[in-house]
C-alpha cells in the first residue's frame, strides 16, 4: 500500500547540516523536474520583491521568501517532521517510534511543490512554494509535475490511498492503471446525509495515517483497508465501482 498525503504551508525551521540530496529522494526519475525546480526557486529568491510577489506573501512574510536560497545548503529534517499545520500535528510523527516511522518510510509520500512526492523520512530544507505559484523560469507546476509524477506513480503496482487535496492531485494524478481510492473526509448530518469537512478534514486524514502507522496493517487491497478500518473502528464507505471512498470524521 501507498499513502499519498499533501504538504502543509507551515513547516519546522531548522534540521541537521546534511543538505538536501536530490538523488535520495523517493521516485528518482522525478530528478529532473526537481532540478529545474530548485534552479529557478534559487534564482527567484535573489529578487526579493519579486520573490514576495510571486510567492503571494503580504508584507510582514517577506522573509518567508528568504528561505529558498537556501535549498541546496540549507539544514534538512525528514518530510514528516519539516511540516506542521493540521495534518501533521494529528499525525505527530515525531513521537512515533521506530517501528512506526520505518512504517511510514515505506509507505507515505508527501508532495510537495518544489520536490514533487517524497518519502516520509526523506529529508528535505524549509521552503515557500504552493501548488498555485508561478515561478518565473519554470513551466507552470501542473505542466512541469502532472506527466512525470503519474509516470512514476504508474511504476508501482500498489494500492494507492490518496488523502491529498484536488490542488496536489493535479500536479500527480494517479493513473487508472494503479488500483487506488480518493479519500474525502466527511461527517453524517441528520437523515443520515453527509457532508464534506474542510478543518477536520486535515485533522481526520492525520489521525488515521496515525493510527495506520500504529498498527502497521498488512494491506494491498482497498477491499482489506474496509475491513481493517472496520476492525480498528474508523468508518470507510465505498460506493462499488468508484475511485474514491468517504472518511467518516469521529
Amino acid at each position: 500500500m501507498l499513502i499519498l498525503l499533501p504538504p502543509s504551508e507551515t513547516k519546522r525551521a531548522g534540521g541537521s547540516h546534511r543538505p538536501l540530496d536530490v538523488g535520495g529522494l523517493a521516485l528518482p526519475a522525478l530528478a529532473p523536474q526537481r532540478e529545474a525546480a530548485i534552479d529557478a526557486m534559487v534564482a527567484l529568491s535573489a529578487d526579493a520583491e519579486a520573490a514576495r510577489r510571486v510567492l503571494k506573501l503580504g508584507a510582514t512574510q517577506a522573509d518567508e521568501a528568504s528561505v529558498n536560497t537556501a535549498l541546496r545548503t540549507g539544514p534538512t529534517l525528514p518530510a514528516v517532521d519539516r511540516y506542521t499545520g493540521v495534518l501533521f500535528d494529528a499525525l505527530n510523527a515525531a513521537s512515533l517510534d521506530g517501528s512506526a516511522r520505518r512504517w511510514l518510510a515505506a509507505h507515505v509520500l508527501v508532495h510537495s511543490a518544489p520536490f514533487g512526492p517524497v518519502g516520509a523520512l526523506d529529508r528535505i530544507p524549509a521552503y515557500r512554494l504552493g501548488a498555485a505559484a508561478s515561478v518565473p523560469g519554470l513551466p507552470p507546476l501542473r505542466r512541469l509535475w502532472a506527466d512525470a509524477v503519474s509516470a512514476a506513480l504508474g511504476e508501482s503496482s500498489s494500492f494507492v490511498l490518496d488523502l491529498r487535496s484536488e490542488a496536489y492531485v493535479a500536479l500527480g494524478p494517479v493513473p487508472a492503471s494503479v488500483p487506488t481510492a480518493y479519500v474525502r473526509v466527511v461527517t453524517e448530518v441528520e437523515g443520515g446525509a453527509v457532508r464534506a469537512l474542510n478543518h477536520f478534514n486535515k485533522h481526520a486524514k492525520g489521525a488515521f495515517v496515525r493510527a495506520l502507522a500504529l498498527a502497521r496493517p498488512r494491506v494491498s487491497t482497498l477491499a482489506g483497508m474496509l475491513r481493517w478500518a472496520d476492525d480498528a473502528g474508523w468508518t470507510l464507505r465505498h460506493a462499488r465501482g468508484s475511485r474514491s471512498v468517504d472518511l467518516v470524521a469521529k
